[in-house]
């Protein structure tokens, strides 16, 4: 650790993010270099950073990379103390080409990205409904996608399974087939080739059946989470809880951080991005950034529209009408649909304080 006395006001930090630890580094108002300080990531090492900080000096502003992931700690942390935190990108590769790459080096590309201005992205808050939402989400996806291997198993399974037991099962739904092959009695010790099938078909449906109850257990919070959190969302044509989640967790707890209706749809990769060059006519392509679930949520709210709300088969008809394709009147409904959802979580984000605020 190197440190340089200063008497530059505001001190910015830079931090590189890691599972165990953490590597900081200072820099002064005027761009150099103070120290470089290694944490490890707790509690007490997040004190031991804000106080070696403002050592040099009040503590200006934070730059950290991955505040989503292995910085998450830390900037809440930070964020209770009252620091401006901004998120990092990782950086480039040309600059990594030219300066090298290492974690003091990360660290002080962060905290120049910061005083120079280019880093100007707020973290997601994550002591909310919507964290909740979250980490609920996460938990069910893993239990749906672990019951579908579940089923791809047990039909497995009846493929080489001896002849008088697929002629039992073939035809089942998997419904009845869960049911039924759950019901097995193979026996504690199976002893043929007939009982160790039974024995590991019911193990699989069992699984099946646990997973299920898992998935109802976590569909049943997530329902009364979302309508708690954003009733008036949830309220629009073609948005159900799955969606809802997808929008609220891609704006996160303080959607106030979204300068505009805009950025929201940039955030969601439904904004065309200009593509014109040199003597073509003005065009736009697919945007194909942005959080890719708070894209698909618009693009399955778009669809249900295009079934079943007639304002928007009206609008469908009248741009076929005028030559466009299915796949850009499905861009512009999403565009429009972003519009529509940023409205509406901007007003939730007024009066909605933390749920963990007294």
């Amino acid at each position: 650790m190197r440190c340089i006395p200063t008497d530059a006001a505001g001190i910015t930090l830079g931090v590189d993010t890691h599972k165990d630890f953490h590597v900081a580094v200072a820099l002064d108002g005027l761009g150099r270099r103070l120290g470089t300080l290694s944490i490890p990531t707790a509690r007490s090492g997040y004190e031991k950073l804000a106080e070696w900080a403002n050592g040099f000096g009040p503590l200006q502003s934070v730059g950290i990379e991955g505040t989503g992931s292995f910085g998450a700690g830390l900037t809440r942390f930070l964020r209770a103390e009252g620091t401006r935190v901004f998120e990092v990108d990782r950086p480039r590769r040309r600059d990594q080409y030219r300066s090298g790459k290492s974690d003091p080096i990360d660290a002080e590309l962060a905290a120049r990205a910061v005083l120079a201005g280019t880093a100007t992205a707020q973290p997601k808050d994550t002591d909310g409904e919507v964290e909740m939402i979250r980490t609920l989400r996460i938990t069910r996806r893993s239990a749906v996608k672990a019951r579908a291997q579940a089923v791809n198993q047990l039909k497995n399974l009846l493929i080489t399974a001896p002849e008088g037991l697929r002629s039992e099962l073939r035809g089942l739904s998997t419904a009845k087939l869960v049911a039924k092959v759950s019901g097995f009695r193979p026996g504690a010790n199976p002893s043929d080739v007939q009982a160790a099938t039974k024995f590991a078909l019911r193990s699989v449906a069992r699984r099946h059946q646990r997973l299920s109850e898992e998935i109802s257990e976590l569909d049943e919070q997530l329902d009364r989470l979302v309508a708690e959190a954003a009733p008036e969302l949830v309220a629009l044509e073609g948005v159900g809880t799955d969606t809802a989640a997808s929008l609220l967790i891609g704006a996160g707890d303080n959607p106030e951080r979204l300068k505009n209706e805009a950025a929201f749809a940039h955030l969601c990769g439904g904004a065309p991005i200009p593509a014109s060059l040199g003597k073509s006519s003005v065009r736009h392509r697919l945007n194909p950034h942005g959080n890719r679930d708070a894209n698909r949520a618009l693009y399955v709210i778009a669809l249900c529209r295009m079934r079943r709300d007639e304002r928007t088969r009206t609008y469908v008809a009248k741009r076929t009408a005028e030559g466009k394709t299915k796949k850009e009147i499905i861009r512009c409904l999403k565009r429009y649909i972003a519009r529509e959802v940023y409205r509406i979580l901007a007003s939730l984000s007024l009066n909605k304080p933390s749920i963990l605020a007294p």
